[in-house]
């Protein structure tokens, strides 16, 4: 994992991650790895992310189901930025219950407007989990 060394973590250790359907290339979310979740995303082809807000690892799809088996990750040509391509299990990326969390688009006179529908509920998901 000599590649590590490349990265350029910001000052709280971390870097975005861009990740993508390795298949149809849509954008379904962007989340933050320090060093350990790089490694241990590498060593389990499962992405695992470090949660700001929660202050811990969380691999992805732990509660809804929704795992993203990794197929490829690879950095950009500064180093402060990965992109991990994956298979995502069970539809939906998002929190919200959408397949991308980037399913609100902006129409010329500045409104969002909301793209696709939700796949499953999140209150429904994330309450049976607690």
């Amino acid at each position: 994992m000599k590649f590590i060394r490349q990265l350029k973590f910001d000052k709280e250790g971390l870097i975005p991650v861009v990740v993508q359907d390795f298949r149809d290339k849509t954008v379904l979310m962007v989340a933050y790895m320090n060093k350990e979740a790089v490694k241990r995303t590498l060593k389990t082809k499962k992405a695992t992310y470090w949660s700001r807000s929660r202050n811990k690892f969380w691999v992805k799809g732990e509660q809804s189901g929704n795992v993203q088996k990794v197929k490829e990750l690879s950095y950009d040509c500064d180093g402060d930025c990965l992109l991990l391509k994956v298979r995502q299990i069970g539809g939906a990326a998002c929190h919200t219950g959408f397949r991308s969390c980037f399913y609100r688009t902006v129409d010329r006179k500045g409104s969002g407007k909301i793209e696709g529908k939700r796949i499953f509920d999140p209150d429904r998901v994330y309450s049976l989990k607690k």
